[in-house]
């Protein structure tokens, strides 16, 4: 652990100012302190905590190991729609035993499934459960799926792209290819997810009924604070190490990494598999959260904003990653809800509802140009470190110092 925080001294400042902001958000919330914060902002902090998890795995398949996949937003999808299933099975069967309780007859098992069915998909026109929720009833099964679901998806993927060394812009075409084949297929009613309805009512969690959203707000605030913490000592050790040096040698010269003798494509599965899972676990935060979930969330377009806020925060830098994800995903929701004024040119009204992928744009096109290093780098230029000492041995005897070498 030494060795770790040695290589990356950001954990410490991470986890300290990630620490510093839960403290303060709680004691501002209005379950366990002033309530100068709204349950629903505590909701949208605890949101862009789960957005800044799937960023940082972003930052380390793209930043890192050089692959611009276009699809992890899928996984973080699917992560959702995994555990949505079971909000939704147990809310209903509560809902269905409490109706089916006053009956005459005590209701049959297959009855009160068969009630659940026709309660969940009846907006879709059926009346049966999908093989796809055979596992719907249990919550230890359903969070096995949040993981082998996005993993097995990515390590098929994966090793068919990989063992045919497709690289470049090909690869990410190919990641957005399969974002857009899965968002389609979702949107069928026939999907057994029901279609373009999604699954909704997330926010309501089974059991907890007559506990307040203002308390259920904060706790998964905290779950999903603990969740990026460990997700970030989790990549800060992927990056780090003989392996952060191969994964690093591939982004840079993949082929040199390959002609010294180290299996690229076992390297590159290993990546975007581990990335994809703890996609698909912060997409179960993330939904419960939102309270709704539909195909349109795992469109290639959400893909894409993805890779926008790892460009902005600065890739490359795990920090970077959560800088850039939470600036633009709390600015969004500023501009968008509402709280930007409009600004009335006389000629024409500006309105930030309908201007603000304009300007996130805008602002991706000039990190690019003018501050490629992102956010990030601006921090690398404050606690750039001073060259060494003259008098400092870098070398084998004295004689070894060199001016060259004082200044790396």
């Amino acid at each position: 652990m030494r060795a770790l925080v040695r290589s990356n001294p950001s954990i410490l400042w991470f986890l300290g100012l990630l620490a510093a902001f839960c403290l303060g958000v709680t004691f501002l919330a209005e379950a366990t302190g002033t309530g100068a914060i709204s349950t629903s902002f505590v909701k949208t902090l605890g949101k862009t905590l789960c957005l800044c998890l799937v960023a940082i795995a972003m930052d380390v398949v793209w930043g890192y190991c050089g692959i611009l996949s276009l699809g992890h937003m899928a996984f973080f999808g699917l992560g959702g729609y995994a555990i949505g299933m079971w909000l939704m099975y147990a809310r209903t069967e509560i809902i269905v035993s409490a109706s089916l309780a006053s009956a005459a007859i005590p209701p049959t098992p297959q009855e009160v499934e068969d009630a659940i069915a026709s309660q969940i998909f009846g907006v879709v026109g059926a009346s049966e459960f999908p093989w796809l929720w055979a596992f719907a009833d249990s919550l230890v099964l359903q969070l096995a799926m949040v993981v082998l679901v996005p993993g097995l998806l990515a390590l098929v993927f994966g090793w068919l792209a990989f063992r045919s060394r497709v690289t470049g812009v090909y690869l990410s075409i190919l990641t957005q290819a399969m974002t857009l084949a899965l968002s389609l297929y979702l949107f069928q009613n026939a999907s057994g997810l029901r279609g373009n309805n999604g699954l909704s009512g997330l926010q309501n969690i089974p059991g907890l009924g007559g506990v307040p959203q203002s308390v259920v707000s904060i706790a998964f605030f905290w779950v999903s604070a603990v969740a990026l913490a460990l997700g970030y000592l989790l990549f800060a050790w992927v990056v780090s190490g003989k392996m952060g040096s191969v994964v690093r040698g591939i982004r840079d010269n993949e082929a040199r990494v390959r002609f010294l003798g180290y299996h690229v494509e076992g390297f590159k599965l290993f990546v975007f598999t581990l990335t994809a899972i703890v996609a698909g676990l912060a997409g179960a935060l993330y939904y419960p959260q939102a309270g709704i979930i539909n195909p349109a969330e795992i469109a290639p377009i959400a893909s894409i904003y993805l890779a926008v806020w790892v460009a902005i925060g600065g890739r490359g830098r795990l920090y970077g990653a959560v800088i850039g994800a939470a600036s633009v995903s709390l600015l969004s929701s500023w501009f968008t809800g509402g709280g930007a004024p409009d600004i009335d040119l006389g000629f024409y009204e500006i309105q930030w509802t309908d201007w603000w992928l304009v300007l996130l744009g805008l602002s991706f096109v000039a990190v690019t140009l003018y501050a490629p290093k992102g956010i990030g780098g601006l921090i690398d230029l404050v606690a750039e470190r001073r060259a060494p000492s003259r008098s400092r041995d870098l070398g084998p005897d004295a004689s070894a110092l060199r001016k060259t070498e004082a200044a790396e």
